[in-house]
């Protein structure tokens, strides 16, 4: 059990890197859902969704490459150089070109020339932390991954609230003081992406030992051999995209332009109450992966992927139960503005596509290992075809609910796609008949509470404690072990 609780610890401290930073940047939700206007709000939604997509490509799977590669490679420091020199100049060339065509991209897009600026420097500048944070996991320092993390959300989410609350009490206190000078009426989304911008201005500094440490060493040949791993994850993540965040760009395409900025705020607010899989699901895979590329040369390494994985699909359905049945009290919460509960029927349906992301994540550690990350290329795609073409088909008739029907839809093909291929090419003893008794019977006692029971917290919470009964019942050996102090 060692072995398992140096890795539980680990995912707990990338939890702490990835859950507490996204629950400061979730207060914000309340904060943009209290200012602004729900048009506003869609508008912003869909320059995040932008910013996604590019992020990925500026990211072209140079990451995962790394980890494979810093834990096949003798040379490690050859690994770093490389995939850091390779970071450095595409993020040049993208910065030097997309501020040329800044204009064109504005006119384009349909988004403000300002707010394309704005998303220029922090694309460019998330990019250039990229392999020192992979470093960062790849040698297992999991608290300074973390310190990291929470001082760059800490500080976005302090200079949200100074800016779009603080500075306009001042200015109105003081209409002719200091604070006058730098605050501008009608600026908030401005002052939102600055804020991004100083945040990672200054993570990037605080990272910057890391550039001034290594040795700048270029080696063509290995540089080759990690692109053609990484092009597949490119495309994956490419794919990945359109599933997460392209919906509101379709949104914006497909609605009538009198109603579509105002139909995709409501939706990206309700979408954020799936915050909780998600945020479970990334601190999960964080502490998972560079474990799985450790262990992939073992023995028994089938055997500990199918276990974690078990592990998963029983805390992430009763993450789901919980959520679904708190939901209209997390609403009330997280999302002051009632204008943008309209899309509250979307909150089960995304919270399930999640469930189903995070599945498909454990399940596709075997084209990982194995090198034949082509298969996540493929499998991805299948789902963004499935994104896009339920979109399509659905947003006229159905609007956002189409897109959520579209999510879900897209990460349960990828999941079951992962398993099947999977099994044919890196067999895992999965305990598949336990982890389908959780994920079925949570979607049950979801829809019933949702939609048959709302708002009855009696039969809601006893549904909650039944499931919770059934999963320690279930695991209760297991849960024991993990939490005893003695190795």
């Amino acid at each position: 059990m060692s072995a398992f609780r140096k890795l539980f610890q680990q995912t707990f401290i990338y939890g702490l890197a990835t859950v507490l930073p996204r629950m400061l940047s979730f207060l914000l939700v309340p904060l943009y859902t209290a200012i602004l206007p729900v048009t506003e709000y869609g508008a912003i939604s869909v320059i995040f969704s932008w910013i996604v997509l590019f992020n990925v490509v500026l990211a072209y799977g140079m990451e995962t490459a790394f980890f494979r590669f810093f834990h096949k490679e003798k040379d490690k420091n050859l690994v770093i150089s490389t995939s850091t020199v390779s970071i450095l100049f595409t993020s040049f060339l993208f910065f030097v070109f997309a501020y040329v065509f800044r204009e064109g991209l504005a006119a384009l897009s349909g988004i403000p020339i300002e707010y394309i600026t704005y998303t220029i420097y922090i694309l460019v500048l998330d990019a250039l932390v990229i392999i020192p944070f992979a470093w960062l996991r790849a040698k297992e320092k999991p608290i300074r991954y973390a310190v990291l993390k929470i001082i760059n959300v800490a500080l976005n989410l302090g200079l949200n609230v100074f800016l779009l609350v603080f500075l306009p009490k001042f200015t109105t206190q003081n209409p002719t003081g200091f604070w006058n000078f730098i605050y501008v009426e009608g600026f908030e989304i401005s002052y939102i992406f600055i804020s991004m911008i100083v945040a990672s201005a200054v993570t990037l500094i605080l990272i910057l030992p890391f550039y001034i440490k290594i040795n700048y060493r270029f080696n063509k040949t290995l540089w080759k051999e990690m692109m053609h791993y990484a092009f597949p994850v490119l495309i994956a993540g490419i794919a990945f995209a359109v599933n997460e965040t392209f919906d509101r760009i379709l949104l914006l395409w497909m609605l009538p332009e009198n109603s579509a900025e105002e139909a995709i705020g409501a939706y990206s607010a309700c979408y954020k109450l799936a915050v909780f899989m998600t945020l479970f699901a990334t601190a999960f895979r964080m502490g998972i992966e560079p474990f799985f590329f450790s262990r992939a040369t073992h023995k028994n390494a089938p055997e500990t992927y199918a276990l974690i994985t078990r592990y998963f699909v029983a805390f992430g359905a009763v993450i789901l139960v919980t959520v679904v049945i708190f939901a209209d009290v997390l609403k009330v919460i997280l999302i002051r503005d009632s204008a943008y509960w309209e899309a509250m029927k979307i909150v089960p349906l995304i919270l399930l596509a999640n469930f189903c992301l995070g599945i498909y994540h454990n399940f596709s550690v075997w084209y990982k290992i194995t090198d034949r990350t082509k298969f996540g290329a493929y499998i991805s795609i299948v789902g963004a075809f499935i994104t896009l073409a339920i979109n399509f088909l659905l947003i006229p008739i159905m609007s956002y609910m189409g897109s959520a029907i579209a999510t879900v839809s897209a990460y349960t093909v990828m999941m079951l796609l992962s398993y099947y291929f999977g099994q044919k090419h890196y067999p895992i003893p999965y305990a598949i008949k336990k982890m389908s008794l959780y994920f079925l019977i949570s979607i049950a006692f979801s829809a019933l509470s949702f939609y048959v029971f709302r708002n009855n917290y009696f039969i809601g919470i006893g549904l909650w404690i039944a499931f919770l009964t059934l999963v320690f019942i279930q695991e209760k050996q297991v849960l024991l072990q993990l939490i005893q102090f003695k190795k």
